[in-house]
């Protein structure tokens, strides 16, 4: 383990059994290592990507690390270059890290909301907790401090063994895991091409009041940077859609990018939403990675 795991683990315990003013607050973070063999014909090259789940007392908010900490550098490179830029207006490009998909799981209502993004514009679906069967064996161990127990379950086509925490009484983990007496640590299916690897644990820390310029007076490049990221809630300016309507965007998005782009763009300004600065490449978008070992594979019949 590299970081973020210290002696004092029993003051994250206390944090969480003690009565919360703001139950939807994150109260610590758990830290993965994500791995995944998304190109069975590249298994020495799976993705991987540092992730953080927020737990609250009564919820959680999965988001991609790298993400988060490259918004933070921007945001710092932005202030230093407008305090010397003749207008206060830098211009500096912001360069996109990490998973734009976050996942709020809220167990208490047996809710799933899934933010994913398709260019200009963010997406919620809202589910149902997926139900895993999950059988806890008498196996332990310990992971930076944290007191976990072993289980097992079938969820999405794999075999995941999965390490909880029983002194963390949230019953969530990263992406769509859930259902345990205790917030999961560790999780990997039977092939290891799935991997949540434990990577640290730390308490939140208390974001500073935000007292700038609304979102929506900002740049569009600066806009959501001053998020509380402690602030466990589905972004309420995201588009609610249904999964399939979402499918049935992404794939026409693929099919013709340009002709999509140009439809969001005209679509936004039509609601008042400002484009500027935007600028839409012609010709197809990029061609992706090869994904041809999806991580929700289909079940057996």
């Amino acid at each position: 383990m590299k970081r973020f795991i210290f002696s004092g683990v029993a003051a994250i315990l206390l944090a969480l059994s003690a009565a919360a003013q703001q139950p939807d607050m994150a109260q610590l973070l758990v830290h993965y290592k994500f791995t995944y063999v998304r190109d069975t014909t590249d298994r020495a090259h799976p993705y991987t990507e540092n992730m953080v789940l927020f737990v609250g007392k009564n919820a959680s908010a999965y988001k991609s690390y790298d993400g988060i900490s490259a918004n933070a550098q921007f945001k710092k490179a932005w202030a230093e270059a407008a305090a010397t830029s003749p207008d206060g207006q830098p211009r500096i490009n912001r360069r996109g890290a990490g998973t734009p998909v976050e996942y709020y799981q809220f167990p208490n209502e047996q809710k799933l909301f899934t933010k994913d993004n398709l260019m200009f514009n963010n997406y919620l679906i809202e589910a149902p907790i997926p139900v895993i069967n999950w059988k806890i064996s008498g196996d332990t161990a310990t992971f930076g401090g944290l007191r976990c127990q072993q289980a097992t379950g079938h969820f999405k086509g794999r075999e995941y063994t999965v390490w909880f925490c029983p002194d963390l009484p949230v019953h969530t983990g990263p992406w769509k895991l859930n259902g345990l007496p205790g917030v999961i640590v560790d999780a990997r299916d039977a092939k290891n091409e799935v991997v949540f690897k434990f990577d640290g644990v730390e308490k939140a820390v208390p974001a500073a009041p935000y007292t700038g310029p609304a979102d929506a007076d900002l740049p569009p490049i600066l806009r959501g940077l001053n998020d509380d990221q402690n602030l466990i809630e589905p972004p309420a300016k995201a588009i609610k859609a249904t999964q399939k309507e979402f499918d049935k965007l992404k794939a026409t998005m693929e099919k013709d990018p340009q002709a999509f782009a140009q439809a969001v763009m005209a679509g936004n300004r039509a609601e008042g939403v400002k484009m500027d600065n935007i600028r839409v490449a012609k010709g197809p978008g990029p061609r992706g990675p090869v994904v041809n070992n999806p991580i929700e594979l289909p079940e057996k019949k």
